[in-house]
């Protein structure tokens, strides 16, 4: 009996052996997927608290009357020259202020990309002051600017004495002055966005352009920009989208005069002579989530086009 055993063993083993193996690879695997499933559920409470909860409370709200009965009459104001004409100036800002941004900073991340090494000190400098100024928005920055070139700025007043010229003490106060100051961290948003996009162009792509008789606009033309086309359209969607949203530092500038569509939502939160404007409010960002959303979605496009290269 012994012997029986003895030989049955090693049959036993291998029979019992797999089997083990695979239900223990299946826990470890479950383990793992439990545990990045716990470790993502702070990002996912933290994106339904800050951003599902508060569109969801925007989008039910522009339906809705002051005592929760269903309502298109909050939409009334919409189509009305004032607010048409804020979401008009809106959209000229931002794109006015996204073109500057992606030119300038398409151009500087060619340049940085041919003009340093990808580990040398002039591109970490550039990256980190990129990070930076991308995030210095607000009250800061308009404060920024009144302090530089406002009516007594220090630049304001270095250019009078310097050349005796006169700076228009409204200039920061018009679209143009707002254009110039959103290009601040629009330049440096796109420094940041772009810059991996320049770096993915391969030298060996010139090199066999030229091998097979190619020039430098045909490599240009050909090859450069067809994969570079679908990044810059991309960064220049988020930087529209960035400049879009955009309120504290037109707040700052802009004080009494509601302009810009952020502002005006501004306004109709603090009106308290008319009830009807808190709903007016919750349409306008309402509108403003569906400008963006379509932004989103058009970049997505255009990201899923240029992943073919990758």
């Amino acid at each position: 009996m012994t012997a029986a055993i003895a030989q049955n063993g090693p049959v036993a083993g291998k029979v019992a052996g797999p089997s083990a193996t695979s239900s223990s690879s299946a826990l470890a695997r479950h383990r793992k997927e439990l545990g990045t499933f716990a470790v993502t559920i702070p990002f996912f409470a933290y994106t339904a608290c800050f951003l599902l909860a508060p569109t969801v409370i925007v989008v039910v709200g522009a339906f809705q009357t002051r005592d929760g009965g269903f309502t298109f009459a909050n939409f009334a104001k919409l189509f009305e020259p004032n607010t048409v004409s804020a979401f008009v100036t809106s959209i000229i800002v931002s794109i006015a202020s996204s073109v500057i941004g992606a030119v300038v900073g398409g151009l500087a991340s060619y340049a940085l990309v041919i003009g340093s090494k990808p580990n040398g000190l002039l591109r970490r400098m550039v990256s980190a002051i990129s990070s930076v100024l991308a995030q210095f928005g607000g009250v800061m920055l308009a404060f920024a600017f009144i302090a530089t070139i406002g009516i007594n700025g220090i630049g304001t007043m270095l250019i009078k004495q310097v050349t005796g010229l006169t700076v228009n003490p409204n200039w920061l106060s018009s679209l143009p002055g707002l254009v110039t100051v959103y290009c601040y961290f629009q330049i440096p948003l796109m420094i940041i966005i772009f810059l991996p996009a320049v770096d993915s162009i391969r030298p060996q792509w010139r090199e066999a352009c030229e091998s097979l008789g190619g020039n430098t606009f045909q490599y240009w033309t050909r090859i450069a920009l067809p994969i570079l086309t679908p990044r810059f359209i991309s960064a220049f969607l988020l930087l529209f989208a960035s400049a879009f949203s955009a309120y504290a530092t037109a707040a700052a500038l802009f004080s009494q005069r509601s302009i810009l569509v952020p502002l005006m939502i501004q306004g109709a939160m603090r009106n308290e002579m008319d009830p009807n404007q808190q709903g007016f409010a919750q349409v306008l960002a309402f509108a403003m989530i569906i400008v963006v959303a379509i932004v989103m979605l058009l970049s997505h496009a255009v990201e899923k086009r240029a992943g073919r290269w990758q």
